[in-house]
């Protein structure tokens, strides 16, 4: 993979893994916010109710804790280790997407911060899984 191309995908994914984290951040601040929520849209769209039911912890960490930590670290490995990266990346995302299913079957409530770490992991994935390609390329062809 050309430096060019390897410093341009880890860019986009460290960028990727920053906006993760203030997401990530923001979801955390509603696990422990104690007023309304800023964000009940309506009684389809409520972070609050996402992030104070049981579903939020693990552990008794809050999962959106557990997503800017896993942000992070993706961030922190993000060309150096495409391989790894892409499989951190493929972790987070099983991890959101079974987030994303208790919302949809078992809360029947959407959560704006959540739905956009989806997206944002989502995307993240993609580009890992091709820097991960593109480096094992270059190795092959070195």
């Amino acid at each position: 993979m050309t430096s060019a191309i390897k410093a341009t995908l880890t860019a986009v994914i460290v960028v990727l893994c920053l906006a993760g984290v203030i997401v990530s951040g923001l979801a955390v601040c509603e696990h422990y916010n104690t007023r309304p929520s800023p964000c009940s849209i309506n009684d389809k769209w409520d972070c609050g109710i996402v992030n104070h039911s049981p579903y939020a912890t693990l552990g008794g960490v809050p999962v959106a804790l557990v997503g800017s930590v896993g942000y992070a670290l993706l961030a922190a490995f993000a060309g150096r280790l495409p391989r790894t990266t892409a499989l951190m990346a493929l972790i987070g995302l099983l991890f959101s997407l079974r987030l994303t299913w208790i919302e949809w079957k078992k809360l029947g409530v959407w959560c704006i911060y959540c739905v956009t770490s989806q997206g944002i992991i989502a995307t993240l994935f993609v580009v890992a899984i091709l820097s991960a390609v593109l480096a094992r390329r270059r190795a092959r062809s070195d």
